[in-house]
């Protein structure tokens, strides 16, 4: 069964491309938002959503199913792809 995997990531963060890279090796599909691109309400919105699963509010966050995953970390993704 596939896994819902979303990205939540700045356009500038490296750590957020090495993720995502990382996703498409694996040929894993993922939705990625990129936050610094929205704007008013549709911000604030994402911004909440992200602050109740990561409150430090740091990227990437990733959700796996119900996982969530801060930073980029290739054996915790490896792991909730996996489980």
């Amino acid at each position: 069964m596939s896994k819902s995997v979303k990205v939540y990531a700045l356009s500038t963060c490296i750590h957020c491309k090495h993720c995502k890279e990382y996703l498409d090796q694996r040929g894993q599909e993922y939705d990625c938002v990129y936050v610094d691109r929205l704007a008013g309400e549709e911000r604030n919105q994402v911004l909440s959503e992200i602050r109740k699963v990561n409150p430090g509010l740091s990227f990437p966050t990733v959700l796996v199913d119900s996982t969530v995953i801060i930073g980029f970390n290739k054996e915790e993704l490896d792991k909730a792809l996996e489980a």
